[in-house]
């Protein structure tokens, strides 16, 4: 193999000009002989015996010089990426120049990491909030944690009011013929929820338990095709009725919630608590904003491959924080009339952003010649196996030290863009100039209206549910 050219393109990519040499192509030949004379009929040969020059002659001497080239280009590029010291970014598009008993030429355009120019990394003007709990958001923190310590009673002197579950059997009639997914028994509906189609629910409300009535409804214009716009009747039937009673906020109700013995005691920890989350979620904003503030300010020529690359990587994360939310991926693109090319589309400025951050971050790194010692590897690794409740060992077999030193190098480099960071308050940011693209973050999955789950509930495009945003 001899590079014959590299020559550098826009947008950091590069054409490389490769030539394989004669010895090298015969051995890759032999090797095609081999794999396919197995399929190759010779008369007066068992399959896979014809020698390779009887072939040759019946069929041409390249018969076997397409599957020689698709054994050796792969190497071939590979150690030509190596000697030209090239940090390749995705597959290259390869373009077969010759080909013949001399060997063969061909082209391979790939993107590469692009250099990169730092801007400001040091000393940035970053907003960061204050941390404020009020004592509304104590009480609003413990009337969710009663509510959390509910339970339901069951009602049958009253009829059914708002934010009351009723176990109901309903059945949907289009034209007075039942449709698909319309209905269902002993179905839990909360009131009030807005769970199902607009104005099933207010009619719900006022039956009592054993009364039966119909509904009358029209499904929304962007409903499913199927019943768009429709008017139909559901035949609802009122099992039960129950309420949510919730505790009282008192010293008993404390004692059963924590380990404290008094309310006052509970509201401290509480407090205590919410403002040690609200400080961690305020330095991870600032650090993120300082970290963005650093990439926006480098200059490089990004190509197109890693943006798609991380994109993609975005779309996967997408998928599976949808699952997550126990809906499928299918499910859910059908009930939002998304389609992966819109979400790719759609990724792309935030890839763009995060693109923008790693090589910050890499030139960080480099610039100030960070590294990654054997305390720091250790100290790291002792860390993940206590977020992950692993013993080291565990964690050094699922990765690998190089790994490792790489986050650490991170780590060094976000703090040191961090602890250098100047805070000012929000409204103290300047304005960035004009033209300036602005930070997105990654996406995140939109949450269809209905996403509780009841026992018996039909699926989520066939119940007369709630529209999906």
């Amino acid at each position: 193999m001899s590079v014959k050219s590299c020559e550098k393109l826009e947008k950091s990519t590069v054409a490389l000009t490769v030539e394989v040499s004669a010895a090298d192509f015969e051995a890759a030949v032999e090797k095609a002989y081999r794999k396919q004379r197995g399929s190759i009929r010779m008369p007066g040969f068992r399959p896979g015996k014809a020698p390779r020059k009887m072939i040759e002659n019946m069929y041409g001497a390249a018969v076997f010089y397409e599957e020689a080239v698709n054994i050796a280009m792969p190497d071939a590029y590979s150690d030509a990426v190596k000697e030209q010291e090239l940090q390749a970014v995705g597959y290259p598009e390869v373009e077969l120049l010759s080909v013949g008993k001399e060997g063969f030429t061909f082209k391979a355009t790939v993107a590469v990491y692009p250099e990169v120019t730092l801007g400001q990394y040091k000393g940035l003007e970053v907003p960061r909030a204050e941390v404020n709990v009020t004592g509304e958001d104590v009480e609003n923190r413990l009337k969710e944690m009663a509510d959390r310590n509910s339970r339901m009673v069951s009602v049958e002197d009253r009829p059914v009011q708002q934010g009351d579950v009723t176990n109901i059997d309903f059945e949907g009639f289009l034209n007075g013929v039942p449709f698909d997914g319309g209905k269902s028994d002993n179905f839990d509906l909360e009131i009030g929820s807005g769970s199902f189609v607009p104005g099933f629910e207010d009619q719900v409300a006022g039956m009592s338990t054993g009364e039966e009535k119909d509904i009358d409804i029209t499904f929304p214009e962007d409903y499913h095709a199927d019943l768009a716009g429709k008017a139909v009747v559901f035949h609802v039937k009122v099992n039960s009725i129950k309420v949510k009673e919730v505790p009282a906020l008192d010293d008993e109700f404390a004692k059963d919630v924590s380990e404290f013995d008094t309310l006052e005691e509970l509201k401290k920890d509480v407090a205590e608590k919410l403002r040690k989350d609200r400080e961690e979620s305020v330095n991870r904003a600032f650090e993120n904003a300082a970290v963005t503030k650093a990439a926006e300010g480098i200059q490089a020529e990004i190509p197109d491959a890693m943006i798609d690359e991380q994109a993609r990587r975005f779309m996967e994360n997408f998928k599976m924080q949808i699952q997550s939310q126990g809906i499928p991926y299918e499910q859910y693109m059908k009930m939002t009339n998304m389609s992966e090319e819109q979400l790719l589309a759609d990724a792309r400025g935030p890839a763009l952003n995060q693109v923008k951050v790693d090589l910050a971050v890499g030139a960080i790194i480099k610039a100030e010649g960070l590294e990654a010692g054997d305390e720091d590897v250790e100290a790291e690794y002792a860390k993940m196996a206590e977020q992950y409740g692993m013993d080291v060992e565990s964690v050094k077999k699922y990765l690998d030290a190089a790994v490792i030193k790489e986050q650490v190098c991170r780590n060094k480099a976000v703090e040191l863009v961090t602890s250098s960071a100047v805070a000012v308050k929000p409204e103290e940011v300047k304005a960035e100039p004009a033209g300036e693209e602005p930070k997105a973050e990654e996406p995140k999955p939109e949450k269809p209206k209905r996403t509780r789950k009841k026992k018996a509930e039909p699926k989520a495009e066939e119940a007369p549910a709630g529209d999906a945003e």
